[in-house]
């Protein structure tokens, strides 16, 4: 079987990567479509995936609308060419393309509709199968598949994630050193309009605080401000999930990350304008209690709880029961992927 994976985002390259080498490995031929999003080659190469690049990243809605009909005509093409038996991915171009070509699509999203807005309209209907985590509380008839899991159970499952401690050299940190990580997302995804996270002053704030337990790197999806160029995180960004496990707390305002850090037991506080709407961060925070989420008009009290988990003498540990216990509860998403994808034609 020809399978074609869309890649918008390098959440994405790790969320299929795992179950494309299973799918591989049981004979089916794999091809990569891309955004050029930061990082996304970098990852299709470092795991050796055959892909192309179709467009690149526009700033502004009607630019938005430009990129996506022109990401649609070379899909199109690629589609053409290549002649797969199914399109899988978290774009709306499958959706789109798979209507006017033989393939059919399938979708995977772990967002609300309610939060992606217009695109969910957009494609959405069009798609021949919908897959979210069972938290999602959505409905989408027959199409919409769920299971009992996260996107980044697909990567940092124990089963599929071993850490290494390599990384801490790179950051120059002793193994009981304390270190903290910061993420900042550009915001210029379709849903992403009018959003907003971080800002310069609560960043600072932020900063000041946890310097005073030990170093501070910042990871960063748009340009740095001269102010934190100092603590720009000196790691390629495969390496990040090693930085994530072994430190003592990540905050930030970018979603995937704050859930990244939660599922391998690194406390996360996310400040963005999407805390209390979207289904698995919730799940995350108020069943498992493995993050916090902030509002930016919140963050004097999100400073405060910063500084209470901060004085926790057993912060990691309390936080490994907490992922344990999740982890009892959640499969590894990777088998029931792959197994998903292989056997689609019975879900339709």
């Amino acid at each position: 079987m020809k399978i074609l994976v869309d890649v918008l985002h390098p959440a994405h390259v790790h969320l299929y990567r795992n179950a494309m080498r299973q799918l591989e490995k049981r004979g089916h031929e794999i091809f990569c479509t891309a955004r050029a999003r930061e990082m996304v080659s970098y990852l299709l190469e470092k795991y050796g995936f055959k892909y192309k690049i179709l467009t690149f990243p526009k700033r502004g809605q009607v630019n938005l609308v430009r990129e996506l009909l022109e990401h649609d005509f070379k899909l199109f093409k690629i589609v053409k060419s290549f002649k797969p038996n199914i399109m899988v991915g978290s774009s709306l171009c499958i959706a789109h393309v798979s209507k006017i070509t033989s393939p059919k699509s399938i979708i995977f999203n772990e967002d609300d509709a309610a939060v992606l807005k217009t695109s969910a309209k957009v494609y959405f209907p069009f798609a021949d199968i919908i897959c979210t985590p069972d938290c999602v509380k959505d409905d989408f008839g027959r199409k919409h598949i769920k299971y009992n899991s996260y996107h980044e159970l697909a990567y940092l499952h124990p089963d599929n994630f071993l850490p290494t401690s390599d990384v801490l050299k790179k950051l120059e940190v002793n193994e009981n050193e304390r270190y903290f990580i910061i993420r900042f997302v550009a915001f210029q995804a379709g849903h992403d309009v009018r959003e907003r996270g971080l800002d310069f002053y609560t960043t600072q704030k932020i900063i000041d605080i946890l310097l005073k337990y030990g170093k501070v790197f910042i990871s960063s999806e748009k340009k740095l401000l001269p102010e934190f160029e100092k603590y720009k995180i000196p790691i390629s960004p495969d390496e990040m999930h090693d930085a994530l496990y072994f430190a003592t707390m990540y905050i930030g305002d970018s979603q995937t990350m704050t859930a990244e850090a939660a599922v391998l037991g690194t406390p996360a506080i996310r400040c963005n304008t999407f805390v209390g709407r979207i289904s698995y961060l919730e799940e995350l925070e108020h069943r498992y209690e493995l993050t916090y989420g902030f509002l930016p008009d919140e963050s004097g009290k999100m400073l405060n709880k910063i500084a209470a988990l901060l004085e926790e003498k057993e912060l990691k540990s309390m936080w490994k029961e907490k992922k344990d216990k999740m982890l009892k509860e959640k499969m590894n998403l990777v088998y029931w992927m792959t197994n998903f994808i292989e056997n689609y034609h019975e879900f339709l």
